[in-house]
């Protein structure tokens, strides 16, 4: 072996050394297998699934702000001399709102799970900003707990389209509950409420709670729909029937009745506070009637109009026109009437002080971007 040879024997020997120690010292992983948002269509538009679970969730809400004037301009469907707001309106009353909604659904062995949350924020005139939690519910099947409004108003319907549809109140309240819907088929559907009230006199004060339930037949042409609730802390029943009929593609129409038993008629001490104004009956006296509809003159433009009247000589006329600027983006312009008849003792229950005017006429322009 020469000295030629022996050179490149061990330049040999040291190039295979090398290459043998490199390829142990370079080690490529595999790649994690990327995991993208995937589109849920099963609960319908929006929905999405949380990575690694068979959950759908969607999230949603809208940024509306609002611009009242006139003695009926308030934003929450009170008047604005109304003492429970400690506000009497001498100039625009403004309110900008942000509410944030989710839903979620899953398929189980006992049917569909869902839950819905809503949360809001306000800041009205001179603030403070307000932030308030006003639904939160899961539901399995038909079985429904937690915050909610009372099905005695979310079952029937909320009256017209109008902005301010409670100048004669109907409801909207909110209860914690246990509530179950039944699909009976055919068109003909029910609930069954037990729920705990709200406010200084609408909550329970025992552990017997108010008891709710409803019926409706829905078609094609609208819906016929009947509720009634039993205050178990005056021990009064309510009731209300409302009949819905989409006359057109274009011109939908609905009316509602109310009726209440009302103990403070015959006795004012006895019974049901403020004039006789409850949990389930917030109307003036007995009865009160809601009616309306909504003309679509195209996709973008929609005329609203309602009146409601109540035992108490109490009248109301809302009529408000509805522009849709492009998609998600609404602009409402409103005009209110009401007429107060027969007041209360100025107990700030309802919807009505003897500080009230007899005639009041008011306008709100709202601006809402929803999504």
């Amino acid at each position: 072996m020469n000295i030629k040879s022996l050179l490149l024997g061990s330049a040999a020997a040291l190039i295979a050394v090398s290459g043998a120690r490199a390829a142990d010292a370079v080690v490529v992983a595999e790649p994690e297998p990327a995991e993208y948002v995937k589109i849920c269509d099963v609960y319908g538009a929006g929905y999405f699934y949380l990575p690694g679970t068979e959950t759908c969730l969607r999230i949603g809400g809208y940024v509306r702000y609002d611009a009242g004037l006139g003695d009926v301009g308030s934003l929450d469907g009170r008047k604005t001399t109304d003492v429970r707001d400690g506000d009497v309106q001498n100039t625009w009353k403004k309110n900008a709102r942000f509410t944030l909604k989710t839903w979620t659904g899953q398929e189980t062995e006992l049917g569909t799970l869902k839950t819905y949350t809503e949360t809001r924020f306000n800041f009205p005139n001179g603030g403070p900003t307000a932030t308030t939690l006003n639904f939160a519910w899961i539901q399995l099947g038909g079985l429904r707990v937690g915050m909610d409004d009372s099905v005695y108003d979310s079952f029937i319907g909320y009256a017209g389209s109008v902005l301010q549809d409670t100048i004669v109140p109907y409801g909207i309240k909110n209860t914690n509950l246990i509530s179950y819907y039944f699909d009976a088929g055919s068109g003909f559907s029910g609930v069954a409420s037990l729920e705990e009230g709200s406010g200084a006199t609408g909550t329970i004060d025992s552990y017997v709670p108010h008891l709710v339930g409803g019926v409706k037949y829905k078609q094609d042409w609208g819906a016929i729909t009947g509720v009634v609730a039993y205050d178990s802390n005056y021990e009064e029943v309510a009731g209300k029937v409302r009949l819905d009929v989409n006359v057109t593609k274009e011109l939908s129409l609905f009316v509602m009745g109310g009726y209440g038993t009302d103990k403070h008629l015959l006795d004012p001490s006895n019974a049901l506070p403020a004039g006789g104004r409850g949990f389930y009956k917030p109307w003036g006296g007995t009865w009160a009637v809601w009616g309306g509809g909504t003309y679509k003159f195209n996709a973008k433009t929609a005329f609203n109009l309602q009146a409601s009247a109540d035992q108490d000589k109490n009248y109301a006329l809302a009529a408000n026109i509805a522009y849709t600027i492009v998609p998600g983006y609404t602009i409402t312009t409103e005009i209110d009437y009401d007429h107060f008849g027969h007041f209360d003792d100025g107990t700030p229950f309802g919807n009505f002080t003897k500080a009230d005017k007899k005639n009041s006429v008011g306008s709100i322009v709202r601006f809402q971007r929803s999504f």
